[in-house]
C-alpha cells in the first residue's frame, strides 16, 4: 500500500513552507479540452453516423454501453492522445470523458472495447472510407472547380507476428503498407495493406470510386491524381486520359530517360561549373515505355549540384510550362507527407498491434475518425488564428489539454479551468465557432 506521509514529503519546501503532494484532489482532469472535440463531433454528425455502419450482435437485454459511446470514447481518447485501450480503464471513470460521451456513468474498460474492435470488416472499412469523402464534400458550400487527390504508400512497422504481415526490403522491416488519399488537408481514403504487393495496388479502384463520388456531387470538377514514381502505371494513365483526368506523376530514371535528356543535363553541369552554385533547368520530351500504348509528356529538371548530376523525371497531361508543372503543382506534393506524419505520429494510426488484420484496420479508421475532427477544430475553430495551420500535437498540447475541476450535480457539469491556461482567447474562439446552437 502506498505511504500517503511518504507521498507528501517528494518534494523540498522553501521559505519555511512544505509542499505537500497527494492524489486526493477529486474529479480533477487533464483532459478539459475534450469539450472541443465533442463540439466539432456534433457539429459534424460524425461518430453518430459512423456508428450506423457497425454491426451490434450482442444481446440487447444485457448490453451497458451503446455502439456510439464506445466509439466516441476510443476516437476522443485518441484525439486526448490515448493511443492504447488499457488507458480506458483509467479513463472511463473521467467524468470529462463521461460529459463528453454524454453519459454520467463509467465508460467502457479495455476489455469491452477489445470485443468492440474486434468486430470489424470489409463492409464497414468501406462505408467508414465513403464517409470521409460525404465530409469532404459537405465541408464546401460551393462546388469546387479543381481539386487534386494525392495518393502516398507509408510503412507501418508491426513488432508481433500479426497476420498480414511481411518484410519489406525498401524499409528494411516488418511492417504494411497503408495506401492514403487527401485532397489538401482533407482525408479521403485509408486503407491497411500488406507490405507484399505493388505499392500501387488498389489505388486504381480507389481512385475511381473517388472520382465517381465527387463527380456526382460536382459534376463540372476538375480532377487532379498526383503520385511519386510508386503509381506510374500505364492502365492508371491509360484510364485518366480516357475519362479527363489530369495527373501528374513521378517516374522512375531509367538509361533511356537519361539519354534522352542528357544535353539539359550538360548544359546544367556546365551552368553549375561557371557560378559555382546549383543549377537547375527544365524541359520537358515525349517519352512511351514499351507498356506504354502511346508516348507521353515527360517534364524533365535537370539539376547539377556539387555533389554531381541529380535528374528528376514527371509524367503529365496538363498544359503549363515544365517549372510551373514541377516545381507549384509536383512539388506541392510534400505537403501530404505532413499529414500523413500527423496520423502517424500524433494520432497513433500505426498502433495496428492486433493480431488478427480487420482490427488492425478498424484502428486505422478510429485514428482517421480522430484526423477529421481535429482537422475540423483547425478548419473551422481556428481560421485566421496563430493555430490555423498548426499540426494536430500542437493543437492538443494547447487547447485540448487542460486542467480542470469538475463539479458535476443534478442541474449542471462546471468544468474549472485553470485561471493561468495561457490560450484562454483562442479556446473561447474555438468554441463559439464550433457552437451548433
Amino acid at each position: 500500500m502506498t505511504n500517503c506521509k511518504r507521498q507528501r514529503e517528494l518534494f523540498q519546501g522553501f521559505q519555511g513552507r512544505k509542499i505537500e503532494v497527494n492524489f486526493e484532489g477529486g474529479d480533477v482532469t487533464s483532459d478539459g479540452g475534450i469539450l472541443l472535440i465533442r463540439q466539432a463531433d456534433k457539429m459534424l454528425g460524425l461518430t453518430e453516423r459512423a456508428s450506423g455502419f457497425l454491426a451490434d450482435p450482442r444481446r440487447r437485454k444485457s448490453c451497458i454501453h451503446e455502439v456510439l459511446d464506445m466509439l466516441r470514447q476510443r476516437v476522443y481518447g485518441i484525439c486526448q492522445g490515448y493511443e492504447d485501450l488499457n488507458d480506458h480503464d483509467h479513463l472511463k471513470t473521467d467524468i470529462a470523458f463521461q460529459t463528453a460521451v454524454d453519459r454520467d456513468r463509467p465508460l467502457a474498460s479495455s476489455p469491452t472495447l477489445c470485443r468492440f474492435e474486434s468486430r470489424m470488416d470489409r463492409a464497414v472499412a468501406f462505408k467508414l472510407n465513403e464517409l470521409f469523402v460525404d465530409t469532404f464534400i459537405e465541408s464546401h458550400r460551393y462546388p469546387l472547380e479543381e481539386m487534386i487527390l494525392d495518393f502516398d504508400a507509408t510503412d507501418d512497422p508491426v513488432h508481433g507476428n500479426q497476420e498480414g504481415r511481411f518484410f519489406h526490403g525498401y524499409y528494411d522491416h516488418y511492417c504494411f503498407l497503408p495506401l492514403y488519399v487527401f485532397s489538401g488537408h482533407h482525408l479521403l481514403c485509408a486503407m491497411l495493406r500488406p507490405s507484399n504487393i505493388d505499392p500501387a495496388k488498389h489505388a486504381w479502384a480507389v481512385l475511381k470510386l473517388l472520382v465517381a463520388k465527387l463527380r456526382k456531387a460536382w459534376p463540372e470538377v476538375q480532377i487532379i491524381f498526383r503520385g511519386d514514381s510508386g503509381f506510374c502505371r500505364h492502365k492508371m494513365m491509360n484510364w485518366c486520359d480516357k475519362h479527363g483526368i489530369g495527373y501528374v506523376i513521378g517516374i522512375v530514371r531509367n538509361p533511356r530517360l537519361e539519354a534522352m535528356s542528357s544535353r539539359i543535363m550538360r548544359k546544367a553541369e556546365k551552368q553549375c561549373r561557371r557560378t559555382g552554385r546549383k543549377a537547375k533547368l527544365y524541359t520537358e520530351i515525349w517519352y512511351a515505355a514499351e507498356t506504354w500504348k502511346y508516348k507521353r509528356c515527360v517534364i524533365v529538371k535537370a539539376e547539377y549540384t556539387s555533389q554531381g548530376r541529380n535528374p528528376r523525371y514527371i509524367v503529365t497531361n496538363l498544359p503549363g510550362t515544365p517549372q510551373w508543372i514541377y516545381e507549384s503543382l509536383y512539388c506541392a506534393r510534400g505537403d501530404m507527407e505532413n499529414r500523413i506524419k500527423e496520423k502517424q505520429l500524433d494520432l497513433f494510426a500505426d498502433r495496428t498491434s492486433c493480431h488478427h488484420w480487420w482490427p488492425n484496420q478498424f484502428r486505422l479508421l478510429l485514428s482517421s475518425l480522430a484526423y477529421v475532427l481535429m482537422e475540423a477544430i483547425r478548419r473551422l475553430g481556428l481560421h485566421g488564428t496563430e493555430l490555423a495551420s498548426a499540426q494536430c500535437g500542437t493543437i492538443r498540447l494547447k487547447l485540448l489539454k487542460i486542467g480542470a475541476v469538475i463539479i458535476r450535480n443534478t442541474r449542471r457539469i462546471r468544468f474549472l479551468l485553470s485561471s493561468h491556461y495561457p490560450w484562454q482567447h483562442l479556446f473561447i474562439i474555438a468554441a463559439q465557432r464550433l457552437n451548433t446552437s
